[in-house]
């Protein structure tokens, strides 16, 4: 059986760098998505994403702004850590970050899936539509890494 994979882009358009999730998503070539793989732009409802969880996705992969820690631009990917991060308080409509959405799911009743973080540190989430330039200058790797990550989790796993 394929594995089904959610690619899920979040983030305030209306915040700077913190638009650089939808952004991805608005580069990523629309073949991309195909049986098993949806690919959607969250924007900033989480809760609309926690119960898109709840349908029993195998693997997301969620792309986001991160905090800038010294490499405004820097990507990064890797697995989160879907126990400590589900332990964030419950429901709330607007939170976006990872923590607030699995917290989210937990509290509809479900638990979340595989998955893996491909991220951007930010020069700035002040008001303001459009990324800074090195954030924007990311965004072509940032869809490599999606499509990558999509690869790797679509392919089924051989018993035996």
């Amino acid at each position: 059986m394929t594995p089904s994979v959610l690619v899920a882009g979040i983030g305030n358009i209306f915040l700077g760098d913190d638009g650089f999730g939808p952004e991805v998503m608005r580069h990523l070539p629309p073949g991309l998505a195909g049986p098993g793989i949806r690919l959607c732009d969250y924007g900033i409802r989480g809760v609309h994403l926690a119960y898109d969880l709840l349908d029993g996705w195998d693997s997301l992969v969620l792309v986001d702004a991160l905090p800038c820690r010294d490499r405004p631009g820097a990507l990064h990917v890797f697995e989160a850590d879907r126990e400590s991060l589900s332990d964030a308080p419950g429901l709330d409509a607007h939170a976006m970050d990872p923590a607030a959405v699995f917290a989210s799911m937990r509290a509809l009743g479900g638990s979340p899936p595989y998955t893996v973080v491909i991220g951007c540190e930010v020069v700035t989430v002040a008001d303001g539509i459009g990324l800074s330039e090195p954030v924007a200058a990311a965004v072509p790797g940032a869809v490599t890494a999606v499509e990558a990550a999509v690869a790797r989790l679509s392919t089924p796993v051989r018993e035996g």
